[in-house]
């Protein structure tokens, strides 16, 4: 039987790095190829398929920032690349990969999967880049495209602010493997046994300068500690946040991991009391979905992605306008109701279960694939 060849074009970094590598650790290859084109500077991983084997890389010149002569170039090489390997299908992930993948589609009459992992358009804290970006998605989406969404929210943007057709969109959930046993930290330990804990670089979409806000008022009636993971990469607001640390006087309770393995991410998160998300927008978070798999309840702002994975009042809270106040007084609830977290944690197991194990789903993007070919 012929395979299908897809190839998948991204900036391989955090989630949607994690998201390519679930896809290529469980589709199966005996009716998928895969070749993965990302960029140079990105990860240094080898992508290992569902029999061990190590997936064909091209390492580019693709970057997270807009590049005008980088851009053009990866595009040339990309075209060059797809040109050779002539796959039955691109699979284009994030806002980068979505252009690239998505304008070489275009030149070489290949069918392209476009997966956003949250619309770039939504990273704009300005009205004119943001207008910018709608544009340019709004553009790229009457080509020869299909909205792969990662969420329903997701998915409800492509249809209603991007103006994709129904018929040109569908949903896959990102989705992770179940674990039978737990990772040993590979780092030093240097925070206490109670604490809440998050995975999020210190910018934008993060929003980390509310967290903090509401982490000093948590601090107020409980004596708990903040682990906050991941702000090694693209963390432009990192000094604004260590400032507001110092001058909050919780220098003592917040411990800033720069790089963490997703192994002790999952180490981490299975011993916190809660999982927090201040964030102004996600795709669908792989750290929320890991806190669902071990049972972690979260308390998160109610945004794309957040909303998809959080039911308020089951396996946790949703916050409503980032109120500072109610996200505080919640966290403290949890804290303070051991009946209460008994409940979210069951519930949050159940969630992942019913949902979110790519083990049991990946047979419905095996079918997306199928089809788009045809």
């Amino acid at each position: 039987m012929t395979k299908i060849k897809i190839a998948h074009i991204l900036h391989s970094v955090g989630g949607v790095d994690i998201s390519l590598r679930l896809i290529l650790q469980n589709i199966n290859v005996s009716k998928f190829e895969n070749i993965v084109i990302h960029g140079k500077n990105d990860t240094k991983e080898i992508f290992i398929d569902s029999n061990s084997n190590v997936v064909n890389e091209f390492k580019l010149s693709i970057s997270r920032e807009i590049s005008i002569i980088e851009d053009f170039n990866a595009i040339l090489k990309t075209y060059l690349i797809v040109k050779k390997e002539k796959p039955d299908l691109i699979h284009a992930h994030s806002a980068k990969g979505g252009v690239i993948g998505r304008v070489v589609g275009l030149l070489t009459s290949t069918k392209v999967i476009y997966t956003p992992q949250a619309f770039s358009y939504l990273s704009a804290s300005n009205k004119l880049k943001r207008a910018l970006y709608l544009f340019i998605e709004k553009t790229l989406a009457k080509g020869n495209t299909l909205l792969l969404a990662s969420s329903p929210s997701e998915m409800n943007r492509g249809l209603i602010e991007v103006g994709y057709h129904s018929n040109k969109v569908k949903l896959f959930n990102n989705a992770i493997e179940p674990i039978s046993e737990l990772p040993e930290l590979s780092i030093e330990k240097s925070w206490p046994n109670n604490y809440i804990c998050t995975v999020g670089r210190p910018c934008y979409q993060k929003n980390i300068t509310e967290m903090i806000n509401v982490f000093y008022e948590v601090r107020k009636k409980e004596d708990i500690h903040l682990v906050l993971m991941g702000v090694g990469h693209h963390s432009d607001q990192l000094e604004i946040v260590k400032k507001q640390i110092s001058d909050l006087k919780l220098i003592n309770h917040v411990t800033l991991l720069n790089w963490t393995s997703r192994s002790d991410v999952l180490n981490i998160i299975s011993k916190s009391r809660i999982y927090i998300s201040t964030a102004r927008y996600e795709g669908l978070p792989y750290s929320i979905i890991e806190s669902l798999l071990l049972g972690i309840p979260c308390v998160v702002s109610n945004c794309d992605g957040n909303r998809d994975l959080i039911r308020d009042n089951y396996n946790g809270y949703i916050i409503n306008d980032n109120n500072t106040v109610d996200f505080s007084s919640k966290i403290i609830k949890i804290l303070n109701d051991n009946i209460l977290h008994f409940k979210f944690s069951e519930n949050a197991k159940l969630t992942f279960g019913r949902y979110y194990n790519i083990i049991e789903t990946i047979s419905e993007l095996e079918l997306i694939y199928k089809e788009s070919i045809k």
